[in-house]
């Protein structure tokens, strides 16, 4: 009998330490990518950037739920700047989800997943008479809130929501390699704005 119970034991231990290794209960993430305004949204901004970062509980394999740190930024575009009498003007968002995740086929290869929830976003708007930024904030988008000259600057803190899937390639040291596209709807006053941040990055 009390060998039984050993083995038992010696099996029950071995299990949970395999289940450990094979899935940890927390991890991270972090991305960056491109971002692209939507809908009536997109009549007045640029396409912009965004960085990602997050931290997240799982579960089972197939589901855990994440805590996202997002930044946005995008330029108003020349038509919108004509006509609000402006040279420079950027829309910063900065975002605090909470954001369940479903992996379809977390056993295989490819990890597709599902994501959505909401949260927390802050957007800052920010305009200059004073033409382009003097050191921009990424190559290519030069405009943000490091733009010369500020002369008008606007925040608000407003809730959202948002929708997402991407894919996920397995690495050797445990992490992944993802790609994700996720819709976001902040809710203003009078006007909502969508926009679709597509993220490159790896997952812990």
């Amino acid at each position: 009998m009390r060998k039984l119970a050993l083995s038992l034991s010696l099996i029950v231990g071995w299990a949970i330490c395999a289940t450990a290794q094979e899935l940890p209960k927390i991890g991270f993430s972090v991305g960056a990518g491109f971002t692209t305004p939507v809908g009536t949204f997109g009549n007045s901004e640029d396409t912009g950037w965004n960085v990602d970062a997050g931290v997240g509980m799982y579960f089972t394999r197939e589901l855990g739920i994440n805590l996202d740190a997002g930044y946005n930024t995008m330029g108003f575009n020349s038509t919108e700047l004509g006509t609000i009498g402006h040279h420079n003007g950027s829309n910063d968002i900065f975002s605090l989800t909470l954001n369940p995740i479903v992996h379809v086929t977390p056993h295989g290869p490819v990890d597709v997943y599902l994501t959505g929830g909401g949260g927390y976003y802050r957007d800052w708007q920010a305009f200059s008479n004073a033409g382009p930024a003097a050191f921009p904030v990424a190559p290519f988008f030069p405009y943000g809130p490091t733009a010369a000259g500020v002369t008008n600057s606007y925040s608000t803190n407003k809730p959202g929501i948002d929708a997402g899937i991407g894919i996920a390639f397995g690495h050797k040291w445990g992490g992944k390699f993802f790609a994700e596209a996720r819709w976001n709807r902040v809710f203003m006053n009078n006007y909502h704005m969508d926009f679709m941040p597509v993220t490159f990055g790896f997952r812990r």
